[in-house]
């Protein structure tokens, strides 16, 4: 009788909202809604409206059920606490546990070292063009920005989430401040552009759509933040967890698509496409042709505190993701000498290397990073979209997921997304 008593009480507390969830579901949009967000106008708008309209109906199915299916592959591990790189080497094996750690390493920490740069960029141009005074040396201020996100990173994963969480109010607070602003500059330009033609019929709007898939994976991507997720909630809720993880990533991601897509309709409908292209030629964020187009100050302020919060939040989201690839690799490589490393040992090793790898690229500032992003673009689409689903078909563990018309949907989507961007790539 205690004992039905004690399992009520749990099941009425899984059932409940958490302080927790909410901080996991600001995390997790904190996660993915990054500096992707900026270019997502442009890119999307310079289609016309058909595309847009397209999107805006894709852009949930397409990313809940590809972060439910990732989300679902970390729970379906023996042992709670065991994270994604844990759980590939359980269900295929040593060797692949080796190669797909090292794909999700190679996935995620390139974005880290493009975030790293990116906030140095924006910081530089702040000072530069608003304040109108000469920045410090690269090196110096690369490393004092690097080194104010690896002090939230010191204190550990509940400190990133919670600062993830609270950076996400000043965030959408003025990224809808801005949205709203140009409602008075609506026009009907993008109207003009509702051809579905391209050198045949649909030939335009289809390679729009198939060129846009990639950009909407990246924007709406949080797959670096889905394992320390999926292992915290299990901890939490235990086998409750895929039920509470689904719930959050569906109100997480209702929230994405409501802010990103609201702030792209009214960014797209200021402007005409043909100041789309040019935003695109110029290869800057949309806040700064904005900025520059309307002749606005305001914005011009505006645009790199939205481009500082962004990148942080993102910055400190994937660096969980990078951390946990690259201690999968260490501990692997470790494992077959027969040696084995504390976790907190690890953690610091990891930290030192983070800190100096991202500090050398953002004071390098290559311009090979795009390059590099669309490297990654594949591998984040293989395994956000592909090896869940794949998994669903060959662990028993996850079986149960089987026959749903959402997996082949994540499926084609995946392979969209991954044959997009090796076109892009090509071309």
């Amino acid at each position: 009788m205690d004992n039905t008593h004690i399992d009520t009480q749990v099941r009425g507390s899984t059932s409940s909202w958490r302080k927790t969830d909410t901080m996991w579901m600001l995390g997790l949009y904190g996660t993915a809604i990054g500096a992707g967000v900026l270019f997502l106008p442009i890119n999307a708008g310079i289609g016309g409206l058909i595309p847009l309209l397209i999107m805006t109906v894709l852009a949930f199915p397409m990313t809940f059920f590809a972060h439910r299916g990732l989300t679902r592959f970390v729970l379906s591990g023996k042992n709670a606490g065991e994270d994604i790189t844990q759980v590939v080497e359980e269900h295929f094996g040593i060797s692949a546990g080796k190669l797909i750690t090292l794909l999700y390493f190679f996935a995620i920490y390139p974005i880290l070292l493009v975030y790293s740069v990116a906030i140095t960029n924006t910081v530089e141009s702040f000072i530069t063009h608003q304040m109108h005074l000469t920045a410090p040396p690269r090196a110096l201020l690369s490393l004092v920005l690097i080194l104010g996100l690896m002090s939230i990173v010191h204190f550990g994963q509940d400190m990133i989430v919670k600062a993830m969480s609270i950076l996400v109010f000043p965030f959408v607070t003025v990224l809808m401040a801005l949205a709203l602003y140009l409602i008075p500059n609506w026009n009907m330009s993008v109207f003009q552009n509702i051809s579905v033609s391209g050198n045949g019929v649909g030939n335009g709007l289809l390679m729009t759509l198939w060129l846009v898939i990639p950009v909407m994976v990246f924007s709406f991507n949080h797959s670096p933040i889905i394992s320390s997720f999926a292992v915290a909630k299990r901890k939490e809720y235990g086998e409750d967890a895929e039920k509470k993880c689904s719930r959050i990533l569906a109100y997480s991601h209702i929230m994405m698509v409501l802010t990103v897509m609201f702030f792209v309709f009214s960014c797209v409908l200021s402007l005409s496409p043909e100041n789309l292209m040019e935003a695109k030629t110029q290869n800057i964020t949309i806040l700064s042709y904005l900025a520059n187009h309307f002749s606005n100050p305001m914005i011009a302020y505006v645009a790199p505190f939205i481009a500082f919060i962004a990148i942080t939040k993102s910055f400190l989201g994937h660096y969980l993701g990078a951390r946990e690839g690259f201690n999968g690799m260490v501990i692997k490589s470790l494992r077959s000498k027969g040696k084995n490393i504390e976790l907190p040992t690890l953690n610091r090793y990891t930290a030192i290397f983070m800190l100096l790898t991202t500090w050398l690229v953002a004071t390098l500032n290559p311009s090979i990073l795009g390059i590099i992003e669309n490297i990654g673009g594949p591998i984040i689409a293989m395994l956000l979209f592909l090896m869940p689903m794949y998994a669903i078909r060959k662990v028993p563990s996850m079986r149960k997921y089987s026959g749903h018309i959402s997996n082949v949907f994540v499926v084609i989507m995946g392979l969209i997304a991954m044959s997009a961007i090796i076109y892009t790539l090509i071309s």
